[in-house]
């Protein structure tokens, strides 16, 4: 029988839930059906944490006297955006200075949240209303007036796996991945992995209550690149990336234990974000997307070295192993995300649920169907 949003919240307000990590559901289903697991678990939760390039932060400074409107900005020698109101800039996870570019947005979004001193600088051309032309000051969690989260694409439904099969290494997003296939890396927590647990997005859409990085947030949005027409294996997962959200939370209560900046060799910044989300097991369907096992999520093998080609799949159970086989070639495999992380976010989500801390909220806008993905063309100059 069907389960209702309002029957769990009221199971939550009860201490009556039963709640299940999304480890622990694939587990019971080695040993029970769907139809038993929808009438057993009430909700999953699910965690990921790694690298999310997409991401960044919403600040207002407040206003000097005299007032200014910035319109170039420098935090910390880092040039963010000055395109926004007088006051308020984006700081985006991969913004960085050139000559340094191995600090950047990320280090100042994980600064903030660690109550750290950062050095505002900011220029204007002076107008009747904003006389100031320069400033230069010093900001912290504590000064500043909002700070809010805000990432357009996060938390990706799967993932390629990177290697290389040229002579040369080659510096990724994806990591180093060194010459003739000795490496591969992934990127997505497997059976824990949100999406993943509810691949057609049934309980995820616009207004969904998550985990994020380390305090409560919200689904925005679908995600940019929001791809739904991927090719999928025979449980219904696309074998490649596929959906993405966007998120939103108060920065000021987040933790560094689950943001954290980081720098990849000759590639660039980028920011690990830590993500749970509830799955509702609404019915017998549910129950069965979340029993998805490592050994049944299959994603694809790509070249990085010779423009993305295809290698052939492989699964999240052989990753976890340490070692793949593709094409007759055995290959070392490593994460480049936290699965020691995704487990704890999950962990955490449930005891919040447990402990009637957290209830779900029903999306108030599906996801959409039937969208695919556009390509940058370049224009022909004529000779």
């Amino acid at each position: 029988m069907a389960k209702s949003y309002t029957e769990i919240n009221e199971k939550i307000k009860n201490g009556k839930a039963v709640v299940l990590t999304a480890e622990e559901v694939s587990e019971l289903s080695k040993s029970l059906s769907p139809k038993e697991i929808a009438a057993k678990v009430d909700i999953v939760t699910t965690g990921t944490f790694g690298a999310m390039c997409s991401s960044g932060a919403f600040i207002n400074f407040g206003h000097a006297n005299p007032p200014i409107r910035m319109e170039k900005i420098e935090l910390n020698g880092v040039r963010v955006s000055g395109g926004l109101a007088a006051v308020d800039t984006y700081i985006g996870a991969t913004d960085c200075n050139p000559e340094h570019p191995a600090y950047g947005g990320a280090h100042l979004i994980q600064e903030l949240i660690e109550g750290k001193d950062i050095t505002l600088e900011a220029w204007g051309k002076g107008t009747d209303c904003y006389p100031r032309k320069h400033i230069k000051t010093i900001i912290n969690r504590e000064t500043i007036n909002e700070a809010i989260l805000y990432n357009p694409r996060n938390a990706y439904q799967n993932y390629n796996v990177a290697t290389n099969t040229t002579d040369q290494i080659k510096y990724t997003y994806m990591g180093t991945l060194l010459p003739r296939m000795r490496n591969a890396s992934y990127s997505t927590a497997g059976e824990l992995s949100p999406l993943l647990n509810d691949p057609e997005c049934r309980t995820i859409g616009l207004g969904t209550r998550i985990f994020l990085c380390g305090t409560e947030g919200y689904v925005t949005w679908n995600g940019t690149q929001f791809h739904s027409t991927k090719e999928t294996n025979s449980y219904g997962i696309p074998t490649s990336n596929a959906r993405t959200i966007a998120v939103i939370g108060d920065l000021k209560n987040m933790s560094p234990d689950f943001l954290r900046a980081a720098y990849y060799e000759k590639y660039g910044v980028s920011m690990f974000v830590g993500i749970g989300i509830p799955i509702p097991v609404l019915d017998e369907d549910m129950a069965r997307r979340v029993s998805i096992r490592n050994e049944q999520i299959e994603t694809t093998v790509v070249d990085y070295g010779k423009e993305n080609q295809i290698l052939g799949k492989t699964n999240y159970a052989a990753l976890h192993s340490g070692e793949i086989e593709i094409n007759g070639h055995k290959i070392r495999t490593a994460p480049v995300a936290s699965l020691a992380k995704a487990r704890e976010i999950a962990g955490i989500l449930k005891n919040w649920i447990q402990q009637g801390q957290f209830l779900l909220t029903e999306p108030i806008r599906p996801m959409p169907t039937g969208t695919s993905l556009k390509t940058l063309q370049e224009i022909k100059k004529e000779e």
